[in-house]
């Protein structure tokens, strides 16, 4: 049975010192440009050294990807002293930093992108009440995507992470490209469930060639994906199940389902009572270790878990309590913190953006 305090060799030869990460979450800490701030680095070293490895918030691989003010950027040289200075403030008492790296897509406005229009696989709008048309990518296009989530990767080993996580999930631009809904396009980026895998392969396959070429060290490679859509047409089961399945044969280091909650059913196939990690977690076999998340709070849950993956992913406990594994490991969950006051946010370095999601989304959590 796997233990939250048990070491994990990944596909890479990197070990990881336990099986609880640090799940991405959006903190919009960095100036305009993308630049990191000295709030956002000691955001993150407050909460790294414990844990076995931290995946940042998401970076965006092109200024036409930012998704939203606040988020830090991968998309040029200029980053590369910024992300090694996070990259540093991670990588405590063997915690592995790992860089999130994405592409906004149609999720973002022109106002954002200081006058552009959003760029998608089609000219789809998103089931937003806010959302604008964005425009189709052209081929030369989709292939510069590509090409600059290369760099990025490139960028992220320059500056001394110990991987990165292709952010493939939460409605984001290589989901639109899987997605029936986002993706109408009728040339070999779309039609078919496997023609809309295509970009997804073709990415994927750049992103671990071009690590593999430009160093020899061993380095982290992992996927991010989530596994349905409401939006009619959109991402089902089977499109998923098909997805991970592909993935798994890759060589990549894990692979991260984005979930609100672990034991949570598929909405769209009610006929099947298994859950979704567990039948994601069924198809991958053991081929790749599979990182769990959504709504854990305790020992208990990252156990249950673990029941059907090889990590746990923590974002919300590791807000109000940074010394949530330490305390999970050594018996001392009496002692973590749940709940957090405006009075404790400038000592758990919560800045107004995140204190805004918390408010929003963790009630629950503030006093």
């Amino acid at each position: 049975m796997k233990n939250l305090g048990e070491p994990i060799k990944l596909n890479s030869g990197i070990t990881l010192k336990n099986r609880a990460v640090m799940a991405p979450m959006t903190n919009m800490m960095s100036f305009f440009d993308g630049t990191i701030t000295d709030n956002e680095l000691d955001y993150y070293a407050l909460r790294s050294g414990e844990v076995g490895a931290v995946i940042t918030a998401a970076t965006n691989v092109q200024e036409i990807g930012k998704g939203w003010e606040g988020e830090l950027g991968v998309y040029d040289d200029k980053h590369i002293e910024g992300l090694s200075k996070l990259a540093s403030s991670i990588k405590k008492a063997g915690t592995k930093s790992i860089l999130q790296i994405f592409h906004g897509g149609r999720m973002t406005n022109s106002s954002i992108l200081r006058g552009e229009q959003p760029v998608s696989a089609s000219a789809v709008k998103a089931l937003r009440s806010d959302s604008e048309e964005p425009r189709a990518l052209s081929e030369e296009e989709v292939l510069q995507v590509i090409e600059d989530f290369k760099a990025a990767a490139v960028r992220a080993v320059k500056a001394g992470f110990d991987g990165i996580e292709i952010h493939g999930a939460n409605t984001y631009l290589i989901q639109q490209f899987f997605s029936p809904h986002s993706n109408r396009r009728d040339d070999q980026w779309g039609g078919s469930l496997e023609k809309r895998y295509s970009f997804i392969d073709q990415l994927v396959n750049g992103i671990v060639e071009t690590v593999n070429e430009y160093t020899s060290e061993p380095f982290i490679i992992g996927y991010r994906f989530s596994p349905e859509e409401y939006e009619n047409p959109g991402i089902r089961m089977e499109d998923t199940l098909y997805l991970v399945d592909q993935l798994a044969e890759k060589p990549l280091d894990y692979l991260h389902i984005s979930l609100g909650d672990f034991r949570k059913s598929a909405q769209t196939d009610e006929e099947n009572e298994q859950t979704i990690l567990e039948r994601v977690h069924e198809k991958i076999n053991g081929r790749v270790p599979l990182i769990s998340v959504g709504d854990i709070r305790n020992g208990a849950d990252a156990e249950e878990a673990l029941h059907n993956s090889e990590m746990v992913a923590m974002g919300r406990v590791l807000l109000a309590d940074p010394h949530w594994t330490s305390k999970v490991l050594s018996g001392r969950e009496d002692t973590i913190r749940t709940t957090v006051t405006a009075e404790e946010r400038n000592e758990l370095k919560l800045n107004t953006g995140v204190w805004m999601f918390m408010q929003a989304m963790m009630p629950d959590r503030i006093k």
